[in-house]
């Protein structure tokens, strides 16, 4: 065998293989189908390929990792798949997949954040939507050094996680919720103007989420950042029940009592002059705005009138008519909510 036959044999082998190797791709590629039905697919943050891969081939969503490797491999996309939460469609080829996977829309879910949650309770709404964990959530948000990052000087970053509706994805970083909330705490809060305040930025935040949890009646919010503004004036101690339970909250069942009001501690206003250590909710716009605008008056005292809305009292023995009235009384006791109040009030 003469040395043209030997060459045009190897050149016929060379082109056969490259053609089965082509076809054994596009068929991978193009003509295999996922036949499962739709589902989803999580790309968590920092994973390699080689974890996203096994994990795909072992979910079915693909016929071979070998070749989906290579595939990713000459196209540069082994480093490129974004972290989210992705819906791989019936009928998607491997090709499909990996486009979904560089190009496609994560799946997001609408998450609530109530005004006046504290840091826990945010935590626990987040874990129970399966945003993300609400340990890591909880240490970072309590981590002083992390909330330098956001230019907040404080001990966590209660009172700056914004109250508010966000859409996440699932299993989403716990770094990157905070970052999201912090961020449109920084949105919300640019248009005011804090120097008309006597209050440092931080005691404004307090203060507010103080606000925040005395009343849900947004009409009320002035007029209580107003019997905090006489208290302080006149030196006299805030003795408000929430900046007390926040001060035992991870141990509190929910019932206060005498020996809770009496326990000392950074939070505990009834114990402490002047304002707790640090905010103890995440107050929205309206309760900040109230603090930089309290209502003048001359109250000093609030009583609930067990409808979410109270009654305001510039002397102490009117305070003493207005817990009897309201508190030991059978009619005014029972529960009613501020947001079933009619245009005429009820007294």
């Amino acid at each position: 065998m003469n040395i043209k036959k030997l060459l045009f044999i190897g050149i016929s082998i060379l082109i056969i293989g490259i053609a089965i190797v082509g076809s054994m791709f596009y068929y991978h590629l193009q003509v295999w189908r996922y036949k499962g039905a739709n589902t989803q697919f999580l790309v968590r943050s920092g994973e390699a390929f080689s974890r996203i891969n096994y994990r795909l081939y072992k979910k079915g969503l693909i016929s071979s990792a070998t070749i989906f490797y290579r595939y990713a491999k000459y196209t540069s996309l082994l480093n490129k798949f974004k972290a989210g939460r992705y819906l791989i469609k019936h009928n998607s080829s491997m090709a499909d997949v990996a486009d979904i996977l560089l190009k496609g829309k994560s799946i997001i879910y609408k998450v609530t954040i109530p005004e006046g949650k504290n840091l826990y309770e945010i935590a626990k709404i987040l874990a129970r939507e399966k945003v993300t964990s609400s340990t890591e959530f909880i240490r970072l948000a309590k981590d002083s050094e992390f909330a330098k990052k956001f230019n907040i000087n404080a001990a966590t970053l209660e009172g700056y996680l914004y109250p508010d509706s966000y859409y996440f994805g699932k299993d989403v970083n716990a770094k990157r919720v905070i970052e999201t909330m912090i961020r449109t705490f920084w949105r919300k809060v640019q248009p005011l103007d804090f120097t008309q305040s006597k209050l440092s930025f931080h005691e404004v935040i307090i203060l507010a989420s103080i606000v925040e949890k005395e009343t849900g009646a947004a009409h009320e919010r002035p007029l209580i950042a107003g019997v905090f503004a006489n208290r302080l004036k006149k030196k006299m101690r805030l003795q408000s029940d929430p900046t007390t339970i926040y001060g035992i909250y991870e141990n509190f069942n929910g019932n206060l009592r005498k020996k809770h009001l009496q326990k000392k501690t950074p939070y505990n206003t009834y114990r402490i002059n002047g304002l707790p250590i640090g905010p103890i909710s995440n107050p929205g716009v309206s309760s900040i705005k109230a603090v930089l605008n309290p209502a003048e008056h001359k109250a000093i005292y609030f009583v609930s009138k067990n409808n979410g809305t109270h009654v305001f009292t510039s002397t102490y023995r009117e305070h003493l008519k207005a817990v009897r009235k309201y508190q030991k009384s059978r009619r005014y006791r029972s529960g009613r909510s501020w947001r079933n109040l009619k245009k005429k009030r009820v007294n």
